[in-house]
């Protein structure tokens, strides 16, 4: 009976978590500013008290994640209303290489030696600090660069070239099923084109994993054989 209280009150405490974390916002635990990950440790702590002790009301742990919350929501409205407020919590970004030098002062108010300087380099895919022109620790600890101009990859505008529009890959089958509401987000793609398509190459949507629509390209991965693009229009 014990462990079906145990049970029951974990399940319950969870959701309640669960709900309170999505109400939150969708931050990655590395995107989290530091107020963020304060009531992230505290309210996972406050959980668990409640779900290993049974004969702790399980409103003792509710009430504390439910203030947390509410603490979270008022910090937020407060920071995107004022600057001043926003600095104070979560402090302000810090340039630590400044025209390709790197700055060891910052690096000791930051608490950082050189090999945690490479290691956010390399996260970065740069390996040799000469490549970067600045680089900055952003509020929540993660770092941005702005390479050399000598390391920059060309891109089109670099050569006045001119490139197709980019379109954002849609999901039209996954895992077998069809996922037709995806059809609204497309230039005027309809089911049975995909369908035609899908004929032309011999398979069914049972037959794949994964197909993607990104203009007029299709990319398709069956369950079975190799992946394969093609073009829409020739099916149509």
């Amino acid at each position: 009976m014990v462990m079906l209280n145990i049970f029951v009150r974990s399940i319950i405490i969870y959701f309640f978590l669960f709900l309170s974390m999505r109400l939150m916002g969708k931050r990655q635990l590395g995107e989290l500013q530091p107020f963020e990950f304060v009531i992230t440790l505290v309210t996972s702590e406050l959980a668990c008290i409640p779900m290993s002790d049974p004969t702790i009301p399980i409103i003792y742990g509710i009430i504390p994640v439910f203030t947390l919350f509410i603490a979270h929501l008022f910090i937020t409205k407060i920071a995107s209303k004022s600057v001043r407020f926003r600095r104070i919590i979560n402090g302000k970004p810090v340039v630590i290489i400044e025209k390709g030098n790197i700055l060891p002062e910052v690096m000791k108010e930051l608490n950082m030696d050189a090999d945690d300087l490479m290691e956010a380099l390399r996260s970065k895919d740069v390996f040799n600090p000469a490549e970067v022109e600045y680089a900055i620790i952003e509020t929540n600890g993660s770092m941005t660069i702005l390479p050399k101009s000598t390391c920059k990859p060309i891109c089109p505008e670099d050569v006045n070239m001119d490139v197709e529009r980019a379109y954002m890959p849609v999901t039209l089958i996954l895992e077998g099923k069809f996922l037709g509401n995806n059809l609204s987000v497309t230039d005027g793609v309809t089911k049975q084109g995909i369908m035609k398509l899908l004929g032309r190459i011999n398979m069914e949507s049972e037959d794949i994993l994964l197909l993607l629509l990104q203009g007029s390209k299709v990319f398709v991965q069956p369950y079975k054989g190799d992946s394969l693009t093609v073009n829409l229009e020739e099916g149509q």
